[in-house]
């Protein structure tokens, strides 16, 4: 066991990469996503909804029997936009027209998942990313993820479909609420079964 041990944080060290690349393009996530719902390049960034991040190191040992679990449930993230570093094992699915697709690693590739906040304000015209992992009879597998999320002071406000793109053929699809409702309705929902966005949708 120890001797893995230096091999495991030569593989953790993509932590380092994953926030300098987030250093350096800070404002372009941003400015990109912004342009691509038709609003002011800087709009994202002036509210303050990507403005916080966390990073999370995910380690999954190999599994004798992977056919009898799954590495992590079918789940969406709870940010605006998640950034993720996968190695080079294999085991990320996406779910495409109710079909799970397999997302391959590709060698210095970064992943950018829309997540279920980023498709509420944009009144679903990012759609969040349902995916899951499965278990691998080899590894481990590890991938590094950054979630971005709003700063206090705009997680204090409450958020809603941004007014700019509602109209009478558009009208808004989810109720406002507040951030601290978001995050523990999706913490006491039932995983797998029911996405947190049904809660929030104006019916």
């Amino acid at each position: 066991m120890i001797s893995s041990i230096p091999k495991i944080y030569l593989q953790l060290a993509g932590v380092v990469g994953i926030c300098e690349i987030h250093d350096r393009t800070t404002g372009n996530h941003a400015e990109l996503l912004s342009e691509a719902l038709g609003l002011r390049s800087d709009y994202l960034s002036s509210i303050e909804c990507m403005k916080s991040e966390s990073v999370a190191c995910l380690y999954y040992p190999k599994c004798p029997e992977p056919e009898k679990t799954l590495g992590t449930p079918k789940h969406s993230d709870t940010t605006f936009l998640t950034l993720l570093m996968q190695d080079s094992t294999g085991g990320l699915q996406i779910l495409h027209d109710d079909h799970w697709v397999d997302v391959p690693p590709v060698r210095g590739a970064i992943i950018a998942n829309i997540g279920d906040l980023m498709q509420i304000i944009s009144n679903d015209k990012f759609i969040s990313v349902e995916h899951r992992v499965l278990a691998q009879p080899v590894g481990p597998r590890i991938s590094v993820a950054c979630f971005f999320t709003p700063s206090l002071r705009a997680g204090a406000k409450p958020f809603a479909p941004m007014k700019e793109l509602l109209s009478d053929e558009n009208p808004a699809v989810y109720r406002e609420f507040m951030f601290r409702e978001y995050y523990q309705h999706y913490k006491t929902r039932l995983q797998g079964v029911e996405s947190a966005l049904l809660h929030f949708k104006i019916r």
